[in-house]
């Protein structure tokens, strides 16, 4: 799908600012309610939008752990590598799992309460037998930056 200028300003807008009302995100990019909605649509439809979400103050609700895993598996076989892919799938604490090239296999974004729970996890994570050998922990001791908006026109491609 070839984006112009108007639909990736609609996908910034949306990024920062899911729960804007479609009169309001018209006027932002500067168009009519209706081209604009037909556009919204085109994007969803094209799978470019995939949800909206809520940004939640995590402080405010409780004291959390934000840690960050490199994994190794024991074992470099494509069935290996699927099955702990589906057991990521399972456990709620990991918020995102990427598969890496280089030294480790997966980088692993988890939640927890604290470093206690934290611990658990990992433990039944070795005990469940998914294939994880080794793991290296890194504790997130304060956020930087977050997820900002993605360089939407540098991944599009330069837009006349």
């Amino acid at each position: 799908m070839r984006l112009d200028a108007r639909d990736l300003e609609i996908l910034r807008v949306l990024s920062k600012e899911g729960r804007i009302t479609k009169a309001a995100l018209a006027e932002r990019v500067n168009l009519s309610p209706t081209p604009c909605w037909e556009r919204l649509k085109k994007l969803e439809k094209a799978g470019l939008i995939e949800g909206y979400r809520a940004e939640i103050n995590l402080r405010k609700l409780g004291p959390h752990l934000t840690v960050f895993v490199a994994a190794e598996l024991s074992d470099h076989t494509a069935a290996s590598f699927q099955a702990f892919e589906a057991a990521m799938q399972r456990y709620d604490e990991v918020l995102a799992c990427w598969a890496l090239g280089g030294g480790f296999d997966y980088l692993l974004q988890i939640l927890t309460r604290d470093i206690d729970t934290y611990q658990r996890l990992i433990d039944e994570m070795l005990n469940a037998r998914i294939g994880l050998s080794k793991y290296f922990t890194y504790v997130v001791t304060k956020p930087v930056k977050g997820q900002g908006i993605p360089p939407l026109a540098l991944i599009a491609g330069s837009l006349d």
